[in-house]
């Protein structure tokens, strides 16, 4: 008798529902690692303009003028960057307390019902923020102190929202696929 030792003894076992990743749930996660990277990188690039903007005013005498705005502007987009972070991770404040009380299939259409609520507010925001950046208005405004077009740091709002929407619809995707099994 002839063992084959190269035959895969789990080839007919497919994976539970839980770890079978769709095309919706990867694009959230490769936009996740992104968003992460780039909040890092933000995030440490704040606290350098602060810290160096801290030691010319008081040390140098010499405050720098562009630093506060730079600032500002690394704050916005850490912040949409954030709140769409916080939305993949489930990050929020939430009261659960008559949720806790619900049978499993009313909890997973309640479930639904919330994301679809938040993926149409998030398509109503971005029609109105696509419509803004795109304006004339900001195509044309500068920053006072450095002079970077308004586009660049108005961008962090449809950016932040858009990529927000993308892991809510994953999540979306993941109830329904799931029946609520994660509930």
């Amino acid at each position: 008798m002839k063992i084959n030792y190269d035959r895969n003894i789990n080839q007919n076992i497919k994976p539970p529902i839980g770890e079978r990743i769709g095309m919706i749930q990867s694009f959230s996660n490769g936009i996740s690692r992104i968003e992460k990277f780039l909040a890092a990188i933000l995030m440490f690039a704040l606290a350098i303009i602060v810290a160096i903007s801290v030691a010319f005013r008081y040390f140098l005498n010499a405050p720098l003028s562009w630093s506060g705005e730079v600032a500002v502007f690394l704050l916005i987009w850490i912040s949409f960057i954030g709140g769409s972070l916080g939305l993949k991770n489930k990050s929020q404040a939430a009261v659960t307390l008559l949720l806790d009380y619900c049978p499993k299939r009313m909890k997973m259409w309640i479930a639904v019902f919330s994301q679809v609520f938040i993926i149409i507010f998030l398509v109503l925001i971005l029609s109105y923020t696509y419509t803004w950046i795109l304006s004339d208005g900001v195509a044309f405004q500068k920053s006072t102190a450095i002079l970077l077009p308004m586009w660049i740091p108005y961008s962090a709002v449809p950016i932040g929202l858009t990529f927000a929407c993308i892991h809510v619809l994953a999540q979306l995707v993941q109830v329904i696929k799931t029946k609520g099994a994660e509930l």
